[in-house]
């Protein structure tokens, strides 16, 4: 049994195709089914249903699989000790980000730190934070930026930074005359949402439900972007809420419509996460001062005191 051979394993789990994971680990389709074909042939199992299309693994392959994950992550993590005691802040690092961050999170932090980290090759992907979670857990990422808390028992949460929420309203809302909004303002009924599966939409659920006290949570109108409730807002459906940095990227005219609230101002905790069992803390440092810099800095230039979900 090799390393190799587990790699192998692996990526015929993930992509249940032999071509395919042979493409994807760089070696021709009949070297990859001989050594898997090895595997099996040593272990006296079948690992995978090959009558099955797509290819499926068989009872024992999942376990086979879950403790190949193992063994290979933990292989992998022996030049990650390494360049950690060298101090040496370079190689592949694998980041997920929520959609609602990546966006506007992105553009400002990337170019800052592959400018003053050149060896790292970053890996970046947009998930879910349900998905970021399980890829976490099974060393698909080696860190990620979302919403927090999440309080996770195998997962560590370092905060990058508060967001503060501020309302978008149209100009025959309701508040339009506000120069600034308080949480008691905010009906639910009243607002534009993110489609489910978007924490910022459950934040602004929560939000509502604090200073109302409303259970209820039908809504008719739904979106899966910001700029999609920026229109229907216009159109003078309801107002909506937008994360901070969402704004700065906003026209003149789009602005004139923002509200902030009253101080402290609710926000949502953004953090870094990676496994507690994580070696690569070098490039989670670095990512972590680059990205809490810029984004702080930006809050602190518009002087918005906020309150942290946790506090509020």
């Amino acid at each position: 049994m090799t390393i190799t051979q587990l790699k192998y394993v692996l990526a015929v789990a993930e992509q249940q195709n032999f071509t395919k994971a042979a493409q994807k680990t760089f070696v021709t389709q009949p070297t990859l089914s001989m050594q898997i074909q090895k595997l099996e042939d040593e272990l006296d199992i079948q690992i995978f249903d090959r009558t099955k299309k797509p290819i499926e693994l068989t009872a024992i392959g999942n376990k086979i699989v879950s403790q190949a994950r193992s063994i290979v992550n933990e292989a992998e993590r022996m030049q990650d000790i390494v360049d950690q005691d060298k101090g040496y802040i370079g190689g592949e690092f694998r980041l997920g980000i929520i959609p609602t961050i990546m966006p506007t999170l992105l553009p400002m932090f990337l170019k800052n730190f592959t400018n003053k980290y050149p060896k790292v090759q970053l890996k970046i992907e947009e998930h879910t934070t349900e998905n970021i979670i399980s890829k976490l857990m099974d060393g698909h990422l080696d860190a990620a930026i979302a919403a927090t808390p999440l309080s996770h028992e195998k997962v560590k949460e370092r905060v990058l930074y508060y967001e503060p929420f501020v309302g978008y309203i149209p100009d025959n809302h309701r508040l339009s005359a506000e120069k600034k909004i308080d949480k008691s303002d905010l009906d639910i009924d009243d607002i534009l949402l993110l489609e489910d599966g978007h924490c910022f939409r459950d934040g602004v659920i929560n939000l509502c439900k604090a200073s109302k006290g409303r259970p209820q949570d039908n809504f008719q109108l739904q979106s899966g972007s910001f700029e999609t409730l920026i229109k229907l807002s216009n159109e003078g459906l309801g107002m909506t809420l937008l994360p901070y940095l969402h704004t700065l990227d906003i026209s003149k005219d789009q602005r004139k419509k923002l509200r902030f609230f009253n101080e402290p101002s609710p926000a949502r905790e953004v953090s870094i996460l990676h496994h507690k069992n994580e070696l690569k803390m070098q490039i989670i440092d670095a990512l972590y001062d680059v990205v809490s810099g810029v984004v702080r800095g930006a809050i602190a230039f518009q002087d918005i005191k906020v309150i942290s979900p946790k506090k509020s």
